[in-house]
């Protein structure tokens, strides 16, 4: 069905003429005479009688038009009820993000989200298990690996630079390692989760390294970690962004700053959709404000709805 025709023939109805149909729709007078002519044809049933001073609906063309009178208003009153949805922002956002990362950087993103928009709750559940998104009902994920499922639109949103580090005092106790392969006579505080295998992956100019140091103390948390490093317990590889603080005090020192390590990338992923639900554009509008005011032109992928 032709919902454009439909609506032409009851304009027509309703103002009692081509002419006076037209000049609602902003259209012309042939166009509507066309439509109206074409919806009869497809139809096979004469809906008007046309005389020069006047047009008259015939009985087929009659019932015709109560029946589509109905079925155009109920298609009013929706677009109202969804105008009016669209004005007024609810609902529930589940999310589920890295321990840390909840910790340090979206508990205040959240904080402040939720008082610009009060008829939205979120329910966050930190972790660093595997999570499925769509099994679980999932409305956004937070990860730092890269997502490979094609069910979710994913957005890389900063790198996750990771440094080795540790404490003046373990240095001054072991000696500083100055190239890669000094660190196999050094202690490591290992981390080791689901997505970390506990090794070190370390550029030397020439090649990638994958090193593993004996390990006295292997934690699934970076923020355990860090924490050890800091009591000078060994060498570690966390983020620097948890390890700012520390760093910035002279708690922990970066070591070997000229071999990169593998980096990561924080991403925001949600599921696949046609249309993008008002309640998760504005969160995802507001996150990236955050990351513009935090990390400026270090924002890697921006959706098409942003505007920085």
């Amino acid at each position: 069905m032709d919902l454009n025709r439909v609506q032409i023939f009851a304009q027509v109805v309703e103002q009692g003429s081509f002419t006076g149909a037209a000049k609602v729709l902003g259209t012309t007078k042939a166009t509507v005479s066309r439509k109206v002519a074409e919806l009869e044809a497809d139809s096979g049933v004469q809906l008007l009688y046309r005389t020069t001073r006047a047009l008259k609906l015939t009985e087929a063309g009659s019932n015709y038009y109560n029946n589509i009178n109905k079925i155009l208003s109920d298609l009013q009153s929706a677009e109202h009820q969804l105008s009016a949805s669209q004005q007024s922002i609810r609902g529930n956002l589940r999310i589920v993000c890295p321990i840390e990362l909840g910790q340090l950087f979206l508990g205040r993103i959240f904080a402040q989200f939720l008082q610009v928009y009060p008829d939205i709750s979120i329910e966050a559940e930190l972790t660093n298990r595997k999570v499925d998104v769509i099994e679980e009902g999932i409305d956004m994920l937070f990860q730092i690996i890269d997502n490979q499922d094609s069910r979710l639109q994913s957005y890389a949103l900063v790198n996750n630079h990771k440094t080795l580090m540790a404490s003046p005092d373990y240095l001054a106790r072991h000696g500083t390692p100055k190239v890669p392969q000094d660190l196999a006579s050094h202690k490591a505080i290992k981390l080791l989760s689901a997505h970390i295998d506990g090794t070190w992956k370390i550029f030397d100019g020439k090649q990638w390294l994958v090193m593993e140091p004996e390990s006295q103390l292997t934690v699934n948390n970076v923020t355990l970690a860090r924490e050890a490093a800091i009591e000078g317990l060994g060498i570690t590889a966390v983020p620097t962004f948890i390890a700012q603080d520390a760093l910035d005090k002279g708690l922990l020192v970066p070591l070997l700053e000229d071999y990169p390590m593998v980096q990561t990338k924080v991403s925001l992923c949600c599921p696949q959709r046609a249309y993008l639900p008002r309640k998760y554009k504005v969160f995802i509008e507001f996150l990236y404000d955050s990351l513009f005011k935090r990390w400026g032109e270090q924002v890697l992928e921006v959706p098409d709805f942003i505007s920085r």
